[in-house]
């Protein structure tokens, strides 16, 4: 029989998939001896029987009964008790953390006659009447789907006809009359009293916590985090311990290390008088948790010690909440805490320092998105110090980053903008779950409430997004829409503001950015060894020459210029794996390429291609001296030829206007002619790549001598060209072999002019259905296969790429038919599948076949790793994704090396 219930007595750190992580967690901590209110966890696989079913599991009811009973038998009190009441909590825990996605309610067990009960023993009425307003309020907004507004806007009138601002200068007959009016508005908005049986409280808030697996906030943000959608999430009852029984009670978050620099030191948020919630909701600002050695010394040794033993069992930084009931510290939760980009950088390399973790685990605590952030623009800050900028306040550096946008009151007009093309910072005086939509629109997130373990600031942490929270100078005016800064002024929404998380300065309009200090150390403008560089750069420059050594896979850059080679080369790419022609084409060339397509004799034609060659040659001279030593893989001309003639409606008025007025128009209808005989309804599967190559003599020749010839001017220089030369969208062998066979000619003919063997490899685009499932056919005339995964992606799903992601792409998200587009990470199992098969036949008629990916794919870090798993030789991404790439292709290697 399964099991669905677990005390924290029973499970550990492991048993994340089946508890979840705040479970196991708890249940981790109860086993290493440290202070946690004993409970239980109802695990994630009741949980999905429940949402694929709609009721609980057989079963599930009673193990809940009898575990209760023994947690108060425990205890000594029952449930919702009278006379000395046992509260609990009903709180989440997936998998993988969701700060603030899912719910949680307190002080399950209170009622009419066990607030009296708890009163009496915790000897003070305005406690116990405030927990009991809380739990009216968490119930009736997490399980009964009442507005969360309307219990707050009766606080704020309370409040305003006391004339008072701050929930502590609220009094026990203040909290009775809160909880007459909630249980008022419980009534009013659902048509039935609260629930005062405490049994039925809390099987009604499990059931709550289950569906709020699939509340939009979750599902946005697990689509967010790519976090899978069938894991469920567990539920953890906890016995209650209480940080609002007065000022020597509080609740608090602390991290091991500081999550935004990774800086060792102590690092949290304090709040005397409180419940966890109110840390984490940023509604009251709290203290630094330094302050708290001085308001109780005793607590403050004893999580110090505590903190030191979780982090040296972890091996990593760690998030944890605690509360303090009178004096007494208890742990309610542990985490391996979410961390900025730079901290993650700092922190791996700090725990191989101390030995605690190897090489290998470091390279597996830093992802290549967080690589990606540091390499984005910073502000520039001796322009942000002078007297051309202007700054507005300043709040806590919770997020780094720099941010620059129109300045947005709320979600709704966060998301309606940001799809109209606007970049937007969203203001909030904190910010709740229901922010999550608007938060992922924004560029950056300000608040003027809350500190670093504030929900903005956590969020904003894990999803890398640039965040200032607690800018209490500033007042933000939500209803209004308009923010105050000290001296008076005013910002409207739609005014435009810049943020910095590294710094925590707000400032009204742009700021001037500059190259971060990652980026110029790849650029190889700061030595790591040089006391120009920071922690930070030498952390980077330390993993990545461990990935370096560890990866298998090449990394090459896609680069059509001498300029962008040189970059990729100074990033660290190891060639090009596509350097693309068209763009080769474009400018004052445009005319030439005209010319050619309009030549009425072959003698016209040949004319326009020996203009061409010597610019083609020198194109590639430039590259190949950049890339001297390494591959370079040049694709032949691709994209339709009509894109190199005029637009055919302007045309089509120029040639109309022109015959109206009985003006002389000759050469602009034979253009038009031209166009509409090379016209094509989806160009895009039209006469394009091989295609051309076949139809238009001398065009891919012209190219191929072209790059033959830049080979001998490079070798007569002294030095070592190694083009490739590709032949885009084959989708048959025979197409293949005409063009391979030309290729080949033209090499023999310059070599033997020269006197040189130019014995460079051919070879193809995987980019077709067709080329991948008759690979083995291909790869007997190809001497390597590069997968064009972005057109493999379009034929694969039958998609325009230009037009769904401007129509339905959206929706497509939004709905959930994908987690990510396919454009941006690979789709494994359809066109990966057809990866494999290529991969696996190409092999197997040549074995020695170079195999390599050179969609935007190959910089997209998931789809790194896929391409590991299934054995290429190399991927190819833009220069700037470079680094991202060789890191990942290393973490890749570790992963496989590791099982």
């Amino acid at each position: 029989m399964t099991k669905y219930v677990y005390k924290f007595t029973e499970g550990n750190k492991d048993l994340k998939d089946l508890l979840g992580g705040k479970g196991a967690n708890l249940a981790e901590m109860t086993n290493i001896g440290l202070p946690v209110p004993p409970g239980f966890t109802i695990t994630t696989e009741a949980c999905r029987h429940y949402l694929e079913s709609g009721a609980v599991p057989a079963g599930l009811d009673a193990e809940i009964e009898a575990n209760l009973k023994e947690l108060e038998k425990s205890m000594g009190r029952r449930l919702g008790q009278p006379d000395d009441p046992l509260l609990v909590s009903v709180r989440s825990g997936a998998r993988f953390s969701m700060p603030g996605m899912m719910e949680t309610v307190l002080n399950i067990g209170l009622n009419d006659e066990s607030v009296v009960g708890l009163a009496t023993q915790g000897g003070d009425e305005r406690f116990a009447w405030d927990s009991y307003r809380r739990l009216i309020q968490m119930f009736g907004k997490t399980v009964q789907d009442i507005d969360g507004e309307l219990f707050e806007d009766v606080i704020d009138e309370l409040k305003a006809a006391k004339g008072i601002t701050n929930d502590l200068d609220l009094d026990a007959d203040d909290f009775r009359q809160l909880v007459a009016r909630f249980k008022e508005i419980v009534a009013e908005q659902t048509g039935k009293p609260f629930p005062t049986d405490p049994r039925e409280q809390m099987t009604l808030a499990v059931k709550a916590v289950f569906d709020s697996w699939n509340a939009p906030r979750a599902v946005l943000y697990r689509r967010q985090e790519r976090i899978p959608a069938d894991l469920g999430t567990a539920v953890n009852i906890c016995s209650m311990v209480f940080g609002n029984l007065g000022m020597d009670s509080g609740t608090g978050v602390a991290f091991t290390r500081d999550p935004a620099s990774g800086q060792p030191g102590v690092y949290g948020d304090y709040l005397q008088n409180a419940q966890g919630e109110d840390v984490v909701a940023g509604i009251r600002n709290t203290v630094p948790l330094a302050d708290l050695e001085k308001i109780d010394a005793r607590s403050y040794e004893q999580l110090m010690g505590i903190m030191d033993t979780l982090e040296n069992h972890y091996r990593d930084l760690c998030d944890i909440e605690f509360t303090i009931e009178r004096g007494k510290l208890w742990m309610l939760q542990t985490r391996v805490g979410k961390r900025t980009a730079a901290a993650a950088f700092r922190i791996a390399d700090q725990l191989v320092d101390q030995g605690m973790i190897t090489l290998d685990e470091a390279v597996q605590r830093v992802t290549g998105d967080q690589l990606a952030q540091l390499m984005f623009p910073r502000f520039d800050d001796v322009a942000a110090a002078g007297d051309g900028v202007h700054r507005l306040g300043r709040g806590m550096n919770a997020s780094p980053g720099a941010a620059v946008g129109k300045a947005v009151f709320d979600s709704y007009t966060a998301v309606k903008w940001s799809r109209s093309g606007e970049k937007v910072i969203l203001c909030r005086r904190e910010t709740n779950p229901d922010d999550l939509e608007g938060m992922i629109a924004a560029e950056g997130i300000l608040t003027s409430r809350g500190g670093k373990t504030s929900h903005a600031a956590v969020v904003a942490r894990g999803m890398g997004k640039t965040c200032v929270c607690g800018a209490e100078e500033l007042d933000i005016d939500t209803k209004n829409r308009r923010m105050t800064a000290p001296g008076g002024e005013v910002i409207e929404e739609g005014d435009v503001i810049a943020i910095d998380g590294t710094s925590g300065q707000v400032y009204l309009g742009e700021v001037p950015v500059v190259d971060s200090p990652v980026v110029r150390y790849f650029e190889g403008e700061i030595d790591p060894a040089s006391d120009q560089a920071d922690d930070l750069v030498r952390s980077v420059d330390r993993l990545m020459h461990y990935v370096d050594a560890a990866r298998r896979m090449y990394v090459r850059a896609n680069a059509d210029t001498p300029e962008d080679a040189a970059r990729a080369r100074r990033m660290g790419a190891q060639g090009i794996g596509l350097c693309r022609t068209e763009h080769m084409f474009l400018g004052d060339r445009r005319q030439l390429v005209e010319r050619l397509i309009l030549a009425d004799t072959p003698d016209e034609q040949q004319e326009s291609l020996d203009a061409l060659l010597p610019l083609q040659r020198a194109d590639f001279n430039g590259i190949l001296d950049a890339m001297d030593g390494l591959p370079v893989t040049v694709r032949l001309l691709d994209p339709p030829l009509h894109e190199f003639l005029p637009d055919i409606t302007e045309l089509s008025v120029r040639v109309a206007v022109a015959e109206a007025r009985g003006e002389s128009h000759e050469n602009d209808l034979r253009v038009l002619q031209a166009v509409h005989k090379l016209h094509e309804q989806n160009p895009m599967l039209g006469l394009r790549g091989v295609r051309l190559g076949l139809v238009v003599p001398g065009l891919f020749t012209m190219q191929v001598r072209a790059i033959a010839q830049a080979a001998v001017d490079r070798i007569k220089e002294g030095g070592r060209p190694r083009p490739e030369i590709m032949i885009p969208l084959v989708g048959t062998v025979q197409e293949l072999e005409i063009i391979r066979d030309d290729a080949q000619r033209v090499l023999r003919e310059v070599g033997e002019e020269n006197g040189l063997e130019l014995d460079f490899p051919v070879g193809t685009m995987i980019e077709l259905p067709r080329a991948a499932l008759t690979a083995g056919q291909i790869a007997e005339n190809a001497e390597f296969f590069s997968f064009g995964t972005n057109d493999l992606t379009q034929t694969v799903w039958g998609f325009s790429r230009d037009d769904v992601e401007a129509s339905f792409f959206s929706a497509y998200l939004e709905k959930g038919v994908f987690g990510v587009s396919p454009f941006e990470s690979l789709d494994v199992d359809g066109v990966g599948r057809l990866i494999r098969i290529a991969v696996e036949e190409g092999r197997a008629a040549r074995p020695g076949i170079k195999l390599g990916v050179c969609g935007e794919h190959g910089g997209d870090p998931a789809s790194v790793h896929f391409f590991h798993k299934v054995g290429l030789d190399y991927v190819s991404c833009s220069p700037f994704r470079v680094p991202v790439a060789r890191l990942e292709a290393g973490r890749a290697a570790g992963r496989s090396a590791q099982g």
